[in-house]
């Protein structure tokens, strides 16, 4: 097993490498050209810009097993079909049972987006949220 992560924006790269690290558990941290990530832990592959090229490195490396950590769904949906785990930056699980849900919900905020619909609030993220990850990931690992 190993762990890849979705960098680009990623507010828990940090918690994720010192717990891979702590398991020894192999990391890969998959980011943009526009994203200089270093890290004393892991290796970090810098892709193109463009739309999706990130999440195309993610999918092509991504076995049975692999536990994949991002915050978009789409990505999420594809490494589902090839048997890894999803894990939400948020500490929760994306399963067989929710995707639908939240695709769904993420074509609806796209649509409103194009109406010019205002969506609500993006709350800031807390302490709090990080340790609700730390915690789900310890648990997984």
């Amino acid at each position: 097993m190993k762990i890849l992560i979705d960098a680009d924006a990623s507010p828990v790269r940090n918690i994720t490498t010192e717990l891979a690290k702590i398991y020894h558990i192999d990391l890969i941290i998959v980011c943009n050209v526009h994203h200089m990530i270093n890290t004393d832990y892991g290796k970090v592959i810098t892709v193109d810009s463009g739309s999706d090229v990130a999440d195309h490195e993610i999918v092509n490396l991504t076995k049975k097993g692999d536990l994949v950590i991002t915050q978009d769904y789409g990505l999420a949906s594809l490494i589902l079909l090839k048997g890894a785990y999803v894990l939400h930056q948020d500490g929760w699980f994306y399963t067989a049972d929710n995707i639908d849900t939240l695709l769904l919900q993420r074509h609806l905020s796209q649509k409103m987006r194009k109406a010019k619909k205002r969506h609500g609030h993006i709350k800031k993220r807390q302490e709090s949220d990080n340790e609700k990850f730390r915690e789900s990931l310890k648990y997984f690992l």
